[in-house]
């Protein structure tokens, strides 16, 4: 997008506040008794949060903890940050396994359980902290399609009780600031028959019931003493939530494979305390609360020091539209044959004179969002698998308005002239090549990379993929550059190659390199058609959902390269007050969305 001349005050973006929620919320797991699967060892358990789309109730996983080896009590250390809607029902489900292999394939490990509820019944729980038993009912639900499949599959008993998930809920504040922290210890008890002990830290901050919620968990030093850990990052909202004087306890533990970890001993700090970085303040003992009860010459079990601490705040999408980074935005449509000829009925290129053909209306949908942060409104719109007059000649990459030296319509309504225009003097032809459009945006992309324009490349498509390795390594190339790149899949054709290029679940390589970051987003368009015919609500669903990974994918960006937002402009000086007889006429106001 370009800034415009009269940069963007920041009460400009006032307007935003609607779209976005008001509270984020962070949810923590914890089981108790959980069914044990593992013939030698205990259970090495996951737990998968799934939440249901409140039209079409399909069941999408929304992220998964981590895996804790040997144990049927896991807190697990991965949150669920999950935004928080009091006027909308938000029902989520957990679902627990036990991980027998690498596999992300979940029918592969045993299922041990799963609860329901929602957002509201955590929150609204004492304390909120709720307690479910997890349950095998007579189904579980695949996790895929939402539909019920027989449980017993999973190794599971029907209605077999089998232990308890906890589940707390804290609203985030809005601190932004990252802690980077670097710890060592001195002379840990010798926890281990053999050998040294192997010492791992566990944080955990406190709540406002006095309780204490896991935070951070350190690597494990092995067969040593004196540990000095790796440094790490955590959010200081995850930490004490904003909180610089709540207490921060800190757990020491010598790691045994079994899991069943020896207790070392703790101690308590606070963010204030450990901002204060390398001092005699930070040198904490190390206590055994029943070692210092039973023994009267008892000391401490070793010591743990601070060795350095730096903050830093975290930027966010906002933070560099309002220093004033631009987003480019750029359409490709498909041409080719098999969407059907352009005067039946039956294409998708047909433009009935009542209603909008699926690709004018998906254009629509995401481009009327996205045109807010693009100032000129000056769009590259392109055409890909059409014969051109007057030779007939096969384009990959051919500007829609017919100007090969500036392929730039003016705004959607431009786009669209051009795309009409397009139809009537193309021939629709193929194959479906994408890399030709895609190796065209990220040429614009690499000529600016200093953080004041970022591209976003809209594909409108019927079909399936001809030059599959061209474009992922295409994809591969443009992973390294400001942009992001969006797919809609028109029709009923079968995209599996799309949900390829979407590297949600597997990163996107070529020749054996993998992409640097995931930059393509794919969504099929008739997920989106909405049977009552209320366009203005399908398209408003599928613009949200194409359009929610970008902010994440321009910030990934920017923190690759060491790219900080740039401060906002001043706001311009009031102009002295004129006398009515000159007052120039209104010109249109800048909508920033």
């Amino acid at each position: 997008m370009e800034q415009p001349e009269d940069m963007a005050s920041l009460s400009e973006f006032d307007s935003l506040a609607g779209s976005i929620p008001a509270t984020k919320v962070e949810i923590t797991v914890s089981c108790r008794n959980l069914l044990d699967k593992d013939m030698f060892s205990k259970s090495d358990p996951l737990c998968v949060m799934y939440t249901q789309g409140m039209e079409n109730k399909q069941w999408r996983e929304f992220g998964r903890t981590e895996v804790i080896d040997n144990t049927l009590n896991p807190d697990f250390v991965r949150k669920f940050i999950v935004d928080y809607f009091f006027e909308e029902k938000q029902n989520l489900r957990f679902d627990l396994y036990d991980v027998d292999s690498k596999s992300p394939d979940l029918s592969k490990h045993d299922f041990l359980g799963q609860a329901f509820c929602t957002l509201g019944e955590i929150v609204g729980s004492p304390g909120s902290r709720l307690e479910k038993p997890l349950t095998i009912g007579a189904f579980s639900l695949n996790s895929r399609t939402g539909k019920p499949m027989p449980a017993v599959s999973n190794g599971g008993v029907p209605g077999k009780k089998c232990g308890t998930i906890i589940l707390s809920a804290e609203e985030l504040s809005n601190c932004r600031d990252v802690a980077t922290m670097q710890f060592c210890a001195n002379k840990l008890d010798k926890k281990d028959f053999f050998g040294k002990s192997d010492p791992f830290l566990v944080f955990y901050r406190s709540n406002e019931d006095g309780t204490f919620t896991i935070c951070h968990k350190t690597e494990v030093m092995k067969n040593t003493l004196n540990p000095v850990w790796q440094t790490f990052s955590i959010p200081v909202r995850a930490l004490c939530n904003g909180d610089y004087d709540r207490t921060i306890k800190v757990e020491v533990y010598d790691w045994d494979r079994d899991g069943s970890h020896d207790f070392i001993g703790e101690f308590t700090t606070s963010y204030r305390e450990l901002a204060r970085g390398q001092s005699q303040f930070n040198i904490y003992e190390v206590v055994n609360p029943k070692k210092k009860m039973k023994k009267k010459k008892y000391v401490n079990s070793g010591t743990v020091t601070l060795l350095s601490f730096a903050v830093e705040s975290e930027c966010t999408f906002l933070d560099y539209i309002k220093g004033g980074t631009q987003i480019n935005f750029t359409v490709a449509i498909d041409f080719t044959a098999s969407n059907g000829n352009p005067s039946q009925s039956t294409s998708l290129h047909y433009m009935s004179p009542y209603q909008l053909n699926a690709y004018a209306l998906a254009l629509t949908a995401v481009g009327e969002i996205i045109q807010h942060y693009d100032s000129d409104k000056m769009f590259p719109a392109l055409g890909f698998g059409a014969k051109l007059p007057p030779d007939g000649r096969v384009s990959h990459e051919f500007p829609l308005n017919g100007n090969q030296e500036n392929p730039s319509c003016c705004g959607i309504d431009g786009i669209l002239e051009a795309y009409h225009h397009s139809l009537r003097t193309v021939q629709l032809y193929g194959p479906t090549n994408f890399a030709p459009v895609v190796t065209h945006v990220a040429r614009t992309a690499a000529a600016v990379q200093d953080g004041s324009q970022y591209s976003v490349l809209l594909i409108i498509t019927d079909g399936v993929i001809s030059d599959m390795a061209q474009t992922k390594e295409a994809i591969v190339n443009a992973a390294k550059l400001p942009m992001s790149i969006i797919i809609i899949g028109v029709g009923q054709a079968e995209f599996d190659a799309m949900v390829e290029l979407d590297g949600d679940d597997v990163r996107i390589s070529s020749r054996g390199k993998l992409a640097e970051r995931d930059i393509v987003q794919f969504v099929p368009f008739r997920d989106y058609v909405d049977r009552t015919g209320n366009h203005v609500l399908s398209m408003a669903r599928l613009a949200r959902d194409v359009l929610a990974e970008i902010p994440d994918q321009l910030v990934s960006y920017m923190k690759s390269q060491g790219i900080r937002p740039r401060p906002p402009p001043a706001a311009p000086e009031p102009s002295p007050p004129q006398s009515p007889a000159h007052t120039p006429p209104a010109s249109p106001l800048h909508t920033h969305i």
